[in-house]
């Protein structure tokens, strides 16, 4: 099961002798979070404390039956946390329940020697937020645009998977004018537009989804999840059982962090690079660029020229001092409300050859104004590990390469660099 990342944190506090069906409230909250696939709680029983009511318990000799404050301390994902906060608040009926947000860096069994022979269960994301068949298009697109989520399993009423439904076949399928996984509020009056529009076709999750859907059981290798993802070419991939019911999920990420948690944590040295997977020859080298005193059409051209959806900002040096991709445009022009710059944004994503749009020649800003800062980078002489290392700790999906003198090189993905290190495990040594 996979944590690392952005994380809730839920504080229970509440006395000994509160109970829940017959049985302490603080044993029923643990078996609840057990039962329901929580990451893991801990109580913890204080030595005194007061609360609403007021009344000082404490853990004295002269008063071993007091009511003391028990603390339990709950550490999940956010999907987790909403869908099981609502019933602990039902289960707590006298006590204070607080709720934050933190960052976990750590999260494991312990590491293996071969990360790559665990089972798919043991690092899948268990909380996967679905649709079915009948859920209508508009919903669907207001949950990717509300939860942030890429693509959604659509489930039939048993639970068994029926297809995928991704921000490319809301684009493809429905129309819409603009990216959704871009993380970017539409004005409310376009946004209204799309959903009145979806509404009118009545279409639903079966028109749009992709089939047939590639599956991987929660018992195989990790090793098999990989292959799987670079033969067809995916991200993700759904998780189900003997009998096609949806179980969970595996991404790219799942598998890099794993990946970088199970290397040792001291080694006497770095090892020799092998033939056919270095930095060097798992980058590629077709990378757009641009000055930082670009414009917005520049911009845009270097974009739609290139099917990599981002550019990098280098100086006179060719240092690269920035990055920028569709996301950055959107969030930060001074055109993001224009329709003609959803609309070349929207032919980029679409792999459409770019037609001839409205020109922004007149906006001020300039590529220092949009890129995404700092950058970065990695040496062409580092190893692969080093580049799983940069891409896990700072959750980046592509590395700008660059030689002894700091000068771009090329761009290291995701992508290749799984694959890389898959290959780089099967080699003789």
């Amino acid at each position: 099961m996979q944590l690392p990342g952005k994380a809730r944190r839920v504080i229970i506090y509440i006395g000994e002798r509160d109970v829940h069906q017959g049985k302490p409230l603080y044993m029923a909250l643990l078996q609840f979070l057990k039962r329901e696939g929580a990451a893991g709680a801990t109580v913890v029983r204080g030595l005194a404390g007061f609360g609403a009511h007021s009344r000082i318990h404490t853990a004295t000799i002269l008063d071993l039956s007091a009511d003391l404050p028990i603390r339990i301390e709950w550490i999940d994902q956010p999907e987790t946390v909403e869908r099981l906060l609502p019933q602990i608040r039902r289960m707590v009926n006298d006590g204070l329940i607080t709720l934050e947000g933190l960052q976990v860096v750590q999260y494991a069994p312990g590491r293996q020697p071969d990360p790559l022979a665990q089972l798919v269960q043991d690092v899948m994301q268990m909380d996967v937020i679905t649709v079915s068949p009948h859920t209508p298009a508009a919903d669907v697109v207001g949950l990717l645009l509300q939860k942030g989520f890429r693509s959604l399993p659509v489930v039939d009423d048993r639970g068994r998977i029926q297809g995928i439904l991704t921000d490319g076949d809301l684009l493809r399928r429905a129309g819409l004018s603009s990216r959704l996984d871009l993380q970017t509020e539409l004005p409310a009056a376009a946004w209204q537009a799309q959903v009145n529009s979806l509404q009118t076709q009545g279409l639903d999750a079966a028109a749009l989804m992709s089939q047939p859907v590639i599956t991987i059981t929660p018992t195989a290798p990790l090793r098999e999840a990989v292959q799987l993802m670079n033969t067809y070419h995916l991200k993700r991939l759904p998780v189900a059982g003997s009998d096609g019911k949806l179980v969970g999920w595996i991404s790219r990420i799942d598998i890099l962090r794993t990946l970088e948690y199970h290397q040792p944590i001291a080694e006497t040295g770095p090892e020799p690079m092998r033939q056919g997977q270095t930095v060097a020859e798992l980058l590629y080298r077709d990378v757009p660029t641009v000055s930082p005193q670009a414009g917005l059409d520049e911009i845009l051209a270097a974009l739609e020229g290139n099917r990599r959806r981002r550019i990098v900002v280098i100086d006179e040096a060719r240092r690269p001092i920035g990055i920028i991709t569709d996301g950055d445009i959107l969030q930060r022009s001074q055109q993001k409300a224009h329709p003609g710059l959803f609309a070349r944004l929207r032919q980029l994503i679409a792999g459409q050859q770019a037609a001839a749009t409205i020109s922004f020649t007149h906006t001020s800003e300039t590529a220092a104004d949009l890129m995404t800062t700092p950058v970065i980078t990695i040496a062409e002489a580092e190893t692969p590990d080093e580049a799983l290392r940069l891409m896990v700790q700072h959750s980046i999906k592509r590395l700008p390469v660059v030689d002894e003198q700091g000068r771009l090189v090329g761009l290291l993905g995701r992508s290749s660099l799984l694959r890389g290190l898959i290959e780089a495990e099967n080699s003789p040594n």
